[in-house]
């Protein structure tokens, strides 16, 4: 090999490790439907997608459709409401596969009016001002511990001149209908502080993602692919876990042991980026349904 040729060769594998090094794989999220508080009827349907729109603008994170979550409450009959609770997130989660889990009600979404006195040149007319004011209260949940990492209060405002009417005949539940609104704005205001509070929480949280299966050449298919931002050369490590342990008093769980068995390195992308192959560097047993994790620096 020639020296311009080692050169690339190794400014090549230079690029692809400082590519690597600061790659991360996505986190997973789901957005459980909101419930109605005091405001208008369906409106929490309709800010939960405006959340889950705003979460995957941010292109951090990995966002479970809402119609995948419904199906799921569903299928478990969680209720007759069919509402997402933090004793039921740990199953939902690790069914859909996802790190956290929010869980919302719309505790203000509304409008006031308040007359200005006075006029202008000499003219006798008032004004009047309307604020639209819209609170959401949001619990993240780590699906894997069960544990809420935060429990706030978000709020946003916006005032405009002149009184804008009613809007009990909007359709709250579709959020095209009302996002340009003042009330969608102070919506839109509120939901923006909760993108900062979970993008601030899912530090706490580590990547996790699955085995799919185990091939007889000396690989496995796991998920997620590129589409989690899974790239080819990461290295993984493999782990199986115990018997769940929990709480004798509360019977909460307290989480599972875990062992790792083997390290794996992804060798190219699949399905679409939904799964990857990887190729088994060390370990045996490794079995469907083993998580899988970053190494531990």
């Amino acid at each position: 090999m020639n020296l311009r040729r080692l050169t690339t060769v190794l400014l090549a594998a230079l690029v692809l490790a400082v590519s690597l090094a600061g790659a991360q794989p996505k986190k997973r999220i789901a957005v459980s439907r909101f419930e109605d508080g005091h405001g208008y009827s369906g409106c929490g349907i309709g800010v939960a997608d405006m959340l889950s729109t705003a979460l995957v603008k941010t292109k951090k994170f990995m966002v479970i459709e809402r119609k995948e979550l419904d199906k799921v409450v569903e299928e478990q009959k969680l209720g007759l409401s069919g509402m997402v609770t933090a004793e039921t997130a740990p199953a939902v989660g690790k069914l859909l596969g996802v790190e956290l889990l929010v869980i919302g009600s719309v505790s203000e979404l509304g409008t006031s009016k308040r007359d200005i006195g006075g006029g202008f040149g000499g003219i006798g007319a008032g004004l009047s001002t309307q604020q639209a004011r819209a609170a959401v209260d949001i619990r993240l949940v780590n699906t894997t511990t069960g544990e809420i990492l935060a429990a706030e209060t978000e709020e946003g405002t916006e005032s405009t001149l002149g009184f804008k009417g009613s809007y009990s005949d909007i359709n709250f539940s579709d959020v095209n209908a009302w996002d340009n609104t003042d009330v969608g704005k102070a919506c839109r205001e509120a939901i923006n502080k909760t993108v900062e509070l979970i993008t601030d929480n899912m530090e706490k949280i580590p990547w996790s993602g699955r085995i799919i299966k185990v091939n007889g050449d000396g690989t496995v298919v796991m998920k997620p692919g590129s589409e989690g931002s899974v790239k080819t050369g990461m290295a993984f490590d493999v782990f199986q876990t115990g018997e769940e342990m929990k709480d004798p008093d509360t019977g909460v769980s307290l989480g599972s042991e875990e062992t790792k068995v083997a390290h794996i390195v992804v060798q190219s992308d699949m399905l679409n980026g939904k799964a990857a192959k990887a190729k088994i560097v060390s370990g045996t047993g490794i079995k469907a349904g083993d998580i899988i994790r970053e190494p531990k620096e």
